[in-house]
């Protein structure tokens, strides 16, 4: 019988390579010259640190640019507080990793109501869809792609 499974992942390395490329770009601009700024990646969070704070939101869109060029989806940023210390601000971004069961519930509720033939199960952090037709299962990505979901979706597993 097909199936597939739902996934919400982000490649670590294409974060890291972003994260990288997000530095160096930092370091050749001029309104960024003789300012104490940048980004680090530690234990899967991207910390930011500027002196203002419309220079973190300046940052923010290196990073998003960069990591949309690298194929990461930028939904999967988890924006933390901004917090001042001195006379520096900060901002944690952590990426989120897997589907938590409220959204798990609401993607099982999306498929349930496109009226396909086809079943969920709520397996971890992925759920697993499998079907008679292969048509309905792509049908049933379909819907998940169109649907407004506040986090990237990939599509793993496919079996005939």
């Amino acid at each position: 019988m097909p199936s597939f499974d739902v996934v919400s992942e982000v490649d670590m390395q294409e974060v890291r390579n972003a994260v990288d490329q997000a530095v160096r770009e930092l370091s050749t601009r001029f309104d960024f010259k003789s300012i104490d700024a940048g980004f680090e990646l530690v234990e899967g969070r991207i910390r930011l640190h500027a002196q203002e704070e419309f220079q973190l939101g300046q940052m923010l869109d290196i990073l998003c640019d960069k990591m949309t060029r690298r194929g990461v989806d930028v939904r999967a940023l988890d924006p933390g507080e901004i917090e001042a210390a001195g006379k520096q601000k900060r901002q944690a971004f952590a990426l989120k990793q897997g589907i938590d069961r409220d959204s798990a519930k609401k993607i099982v509720k999306l498929i349930k109501d496109t009226k396909l033939k086809v079943q969920s199960q709520i397996q971890g952090e992925q759920i697993r869809i499998t079907g008679k037709k292969r048509d309905d299962l792509q049908q049933v990505m379909a819907s998940l792609r169109e649907a407004d979901l506040q986090m990237p979706l990939e599509f793993d597993n496919f079996r005939d």
